[in-house]
């Protein structure tokens, strides 16, 4: 059954955001050691429930915590010094193995990832590396590895995938945000099924270094979070280039678009669904949800206009070989990982893709930029649903085939993955639930560096719906 309660309650566990967390620590009301002890028992009492996370680092983090303090004291005020936050377990953290959803075992890495490295600049205390399924290939979070994560929503349903994890843990107040990544829509849609902002940006904002570029450009890191200024603050925080990437966009302030007027804009509702090969249909509730978030855009004074951006075969042959190729890639850098037979299928479809098809995919880009950006001449940016479905139940991907799982997954998800062949920034907006209680979500497409316009944009839905007010009924916390 799914768990429909929710709760406004301003005082339950967990409530303070990421902004709220610098400030309260900063002030003294509370100490990092205590922040970060919190966080770390409301991980520990979830984890055989809800299990959003693959390492919880209690030693260390502790240890981080009584620094942070002892920093604090001496004033220094980084902009997160002292705060809990996860990351994904995509990302290197220096001591810890990165499994990237694989069973084995790997060696501890010996250097942070730059974005790991910059959270740390800005003194927040990572408590753990959350879960995510199989080299992120999916919209669950589940792997033989371990286990499910479960939806703070739903016991029964998934938080969506790849970054299921970081988003499970903010949903459920185990920590105020987390950074997540998105290949095909790994941060837009798990944060639409949990109901969160979820912010995929523009493509090197968050380096990926150890990685030059991940996937062939496809992924990028994103923040999770509750709020459009919890998310801006971490974007901002874990945002810059290492000296190795090769995408290096110009610099921009995520937390100064929070509250900026946007002015008037055209907004462009397309309902319209990228071509696939799998037959998908838009699910009635999320829909009507969508138009909902128009109306309300309308109300706030913006021009929308139901127009449906059509994406093109092309977008779709650029996308498959980069993401099969970048499969086989990542999958080589885990020699003797415990992996599905999906994706032993998938990595041998990869080595097919890597040559001449992934050339020409990469080759495709800038026709592509052309071509749908000819539609912004006439729009600002575009609304459109995040998913077709609300999120399945966790055990819907288990014991079928490769082409049955396609089809689940592409009926379920087959909206976000066109932003990542483009690089251009999107944001999933909390759109509201369905009657039987289950989170869906918008997303705000724009161009290149449009993440202030969109981060405007999203703030003023917020100050309309207040979706930051909902709390799922911590059912993880009753086991």
């Amino acid at each position: 059954m799914a768990d429909t309660t929710r709760q406004t309650s301003e005082t339950q566990t967990g409530d303070l955001g990421l902004a709220d967390h610098a400030a309260a620590i900063a002030r003294g009301t509370i100490s990092s050691v205590a922040a970060v002890g919190a966080a770390l028992d409301r991980i520990e009492g979830s984890q055989s429930t809800l299990n959003a996370f693959r390492i919880v680092r209690r030693e260390r983090a502790l240890a981080e915590a009584a620094e942070a303090d002892r920093r604090l004291a001496a004033g220094e005020r980084p902009p997160l010094l002292g705060v809990p936050i996860a990351v994904k377990d995509d990302t290197d953290i220096a001591g810890e193995p990165t499994a990237f959803g694989c069973g084995g075992d790997f060696p501890p890495k010996t250097e942070d990832a730059e974005s790991v490295r910059r959270l740390r600049a800005a003194g927040a205390v990572i408590v753990g590396k959350t879960n995510t399924c199989e080299l992120g290939q999916l919209p669950f979070t589940s792997a033989a590895s371990f286990g499910y994560t479960r939806n703070p929503w739903a016991a029964d349903h998934t938080p969506g995938g790849s970054s299921g994890g970081s988003a499970a843990a903010v949903a459920a107040g185990l920590v105020p945000a987390a950074l997540g990544s998105d290949g095909a829509g790994s941060v837009r849609i798990p944060a639409s099924w949990t109901n969160l902002v979820g912010i995929k940006p523009q493509r090197g904002r968050i380096s990926t270094w150890p990685h030059a570029e991940a996937f062939y450009g496809l992924t990028v890191n994103g923040p999770l979070a509750r709020t459009v200024a919890d998310a801006a603050l971490l974007l901002d925080v874990a945002a810059g280039p290492h000296q190795g990437d090769l995408h290096t966009p110009p610099t921009i302030s995520a937390t100064e678009a929070v509250g900026r007027d946007p002015g008037r804009l055209r907004i462009a509702l397309s309902l319209n669904t990228p071509f696939t090969a799998t037959r998908t249909a838009l699910d009635p509730e999320i829909a009507a949800a969508v138009r909902r978030i128009g109306d309300t855009l309308r109300k706030l004074g913006h021009t929308v206009t139901v127009a449906d951006l059509h994406y093109g075969l092309m977008i779709g042959a650029s996308f498959l070989p980069r993401s099969m190729a970048g499969i086989r890639a990542a999958h080589q850098k885990f020699p003797g990982a415990q992996v599905d037979p999906r994706t032993i299928a998938n990595t041998r479809l990869g080595r097919l893709l890597d040559g001449p098809a992934l050339f020409a995919a990469r080759r495709a880009e800038p026709l592509l930029h052309k071509r749908i950006g000819n539609f912004f001449h006439n729009y600002d940016l575009v609304l459109a649903p995040t998913t077709a479905t609300p999120p399945p139940r966790a055990e819907d991907i288990d014991n079928i085939g490769v082409h049955a799982t396609n089809n689940l997954i592409t009926a379920a998800c087959p909206y976000t993955w066109p932003w990542n062949v483009l690089g251009w920034p999107s944001v999933n907006v909390p759109a509201g639930f369905t009657d039987t209680g289950l989170p869906v979500g918008a997303q705000l497409m724009g161009t290149t560096s449009t993440e202030p316009l969109l981060i405007s944009v999203a703030a003023q839905l917020e100050s309309e719906l207040h979706w930051e007010r909902e709390r799922p009924d911590p059912w993880w916390l009753s086991h």
